[in-house]
C-alpha cells in the first residue's frame, strides 16, 4: 500500500454512519466509527470556544465555577452566596415590584392590621397626634421570629418616633408617638422585612 500525503486527501463534507477512521492500538489496526466518536463522548477539560447552537438545559452541573461572569437580567427562586453580595449601581439592593403591599388601619390607632408582604406601607387611622406611646400589631405570615423589621415614617405633618417590638413568627408590633405634634391626620409608615437567622 502506497503512502498518501494528508494534504492530497479529499475533504469530507459529512460523516456517514458507515464511515470509518483506521488507527493502530497496541500493534493492531482498528477502526473508529461515527458512533464511537459522537455518541455520548466524555470530554475532559475541553476548550469549547464560542458555542453558537445547542441545548444545555438538560445538563447537570458537577461543581462548575463561574469566575466574574456577566449575567445580565437573571431570574430564579433562590441564591446562596458564601461571600458578600453587593450592588455597584445606583439602583441599590431591595425588593422588586410585586413584593410589597398597602393596608389602612381602621377603628383606632391601636387596631391591628394584616399584610402578608415582605415590604409595604401602613396608613394609620385618622386621629390627633400624641406624645403618649401607642402600639398596634402587624400580622404578617412572611415574618419569622429571627427576622429584622426596618421601619420609617413615609408621610404626615407630625414627626413620629417609631419602634418595632415583639417580633414573632407571623407578626410584629409597632409602637409610636409624636415628638409633640397634635395634628389630626393619617400618617403612613413604611416597613421592610429583612430575613435573618440566629445561627
Amino acid at each position: 500500500m502506497s503512502t498518501v500525503a494528508i494534504s492530497a486527501l479529499p475533504v469530507g463534507t459529512v460523516i456517514n454512519a458507515a464511515d470509518v477512521l483506521p488507527y493502530v492500538q497496541s500493534g493492531t489496526t482498528k477502526q473508529i466509527t461515527k458512533t464511537l466518536l459522537f455518541t455520548s463522548p466524555t470530554m475532559v477539560t475541553p476548550i469549547l470556544g464560542t458555542v453558537t447552537s445547542g441545548n444545555i438545559s438538560a445538563c447537570t452541573s458537577t461543581g462548575m465555577v463561574l469566575t466574574t461572569p456577566v449575567i445580565g437580567a437573571a431570574t430564579g427562586t433562590s441564591l446562596t452566596a458564601t461571600g458578600t453580595i453587593v450592588s455597584t449601581g445606583t439602583a441599590g439592593v431591595g425588593y422588586a415590584t410585586g413584593a410589597g403591599g398597602t393596608i389602612t388601619q381602621i377603628t383606632s390607632r391601636t387596631t391591628g392590621v394584616t399584610l402578608n408582604k415582605t415590604t409595604g406601607a401602613i396608613t394609620l387611622f385618622s386621629a390627633a397626634g400624641s406624645a403618649t406611646a401607642a402600639t398596634f400589631t402587624v400580622t404578617n405570615s412572611t415574618v419569622a421570629a429571627t427576622d429584622v423589621i426596618i421601619l420609617n415614617q413615609k408621610s404626615g405633618t407630625d414627626l413620629y418616633d417609631l419602634m418595632v417590638t415583639a417580633v414573632a413568627a407571623g407578626s410584629f408590633n409597632i409602637t409610636f408617638r409624636t415628638t409633640g405634634g397634635t395634628t389630626t391626620e393619617t400618617p403612613v409608615f413604611n416597613f421592610a422585612v429583612i430575613k435573618a437567622v440566629a445561627a
